[in-house]
């Protein structure tokens, strides 16, 4: 349970990201300079965890029978191993506020959610009173990849049934993972429908031709403690993603072994609240913020999978890879009747 745990955490990118370095500390800059970094820093977390959860919404062209069934434990992961320009972006000062580099630099790249560059520190100063000036140093958070995490894992419960000619409905589901500090769930609904059924020989035509729309929605709180800069009360993250999925698929009608295809377009949009009280008692900006802002973040793209389906009796088997802005490799176990 605790690696399932685990692999939750790791979706959002908060395990990593908040015990490394507690992004509120942010809130010591100033609010502009604070929602202006966390948006680049979570944007290609937010985006991958959209395409992960996006996934796994068929394994065949064709549709199931009125009173068909199949029950699948689906599990994604998509890779950021070889994407630098999702690990990390360019902080220039000029576009900030109060936010400077310790080091000198007025422009350098910095870790985002995903990647692994750390020791970065900055620092903010102001005169507080005539002649009096005050600063504040802190560092800025690293990412998933310093804790060699390279993939943005997903996983959930889906069925699907077959209704009337042709046309079948599914729905996929992950209960509500509760811990002392994150609540996560993720829920879906989506409808196949097969072309190839209103054929006046459907049962010669050696493929199924399908069209697929699904839908999916997750949400996650998680809450974490204060640090030195930053007080406060109820100091918690909410996220929710909402994506959709259209997909035109196809594939091979063989008894046991079939291979299947699809091209099509993903779109989603993911809100990332920043809620509580933050009380900045060092610096030169000590205010108190209550609930200070909110991000979004938008995913799209067209994307195509291959994959293979083995079917034995009940059981059946089936893995494949999506080709997407963060690439996906999906594996499915299913029980099913007809």
């Amino acid at each position: 349970m605790k690696t399932v745990v685990s692999l939750v955490l790791a979706l959002f990118g908060f395990q990593v990201i908040l015990s490394q370095s507690n992004i509120n500390d942010l809130l010591a800059a100033g609010l502009e300079d604070a929602e202006r970094y966390t948006n680049d820093y979570l944007a290609p977390v937010s985006e991958g965890a959209m395409h992960s959860i996006s996934n796994g919404w068929y394994n065949s062209g064709e549709s199931k029978p009125l009173g068909g069934f199949e029950i699948s434990i689906i599990g994604n992961v998509s890779s950021f191993k070889n994407k630098d320009d999702k690990k990390a972006f360019t902080l220039d000062t000029a576009d900030y506020e109060n936010l400077q580099f310790v080091d000198g630099s007025t422009a350098r790249p910095v870790s985002t959610a995903l990647g692994d560059l750390d020791g970065v520190r900055v620092f903010v100063e102001a005169e507080i009173a005539p002649g009096i000036t005050e600063r504040e140093e802190f560092e800025l958070p690293s990412g998933l990849a310093s804790e060699d995490i390279n993939v943005i894992p997903s996983a959930f419960l889906q069925a699907s049934v077959g209704l009337f000619k042709g046309t079948e409905v599914k729905a996929r589901f992950f209960p509500k993972i509760n811990t002392d500090d994150i609540a996560a769930g993720l829920y879906g609904f989506g409808l196949q429908h097969e072309f190839t059924s209103h054929l006046p020989a459907e049962r010669l035509f050696p493929l199924a031709i399908s069209g697929v729309i699904g839908y999916t929605h997750l949400d996650a709180t998680y809450d974490f403690s204060t640090t030195d800069i930053i007080a406060g009360q109820n100091q918690r993250i909410d996220v929710v993603m909402n994506t959709w999925v259209f997909q035109a698929i196809a594939s091979t009608k063989l008894p046991v072994i079939n291979f299947y295809g699809g091209i099509g377009y993903m779109t989603g949009k993911s809100s990332t609240d920043i809620l509580g009280t933050y009380i900045v008692q060092s610096g030169p900006f000590q205010q108190t913020y209550t609930d200070p802002f909110s991000v979004e973040q938008d995913a799209s793209g067209v994307r195509a999978n291959i994959g293979t389906k083995l079917k034995l009796g009940f059981f059946r088997l089936n893995v494949d890879y999506t080709l997407a802005e963060f690439n996906n490799l999906a594996v499915g176990i299913n029980f099913g009747f007809r």
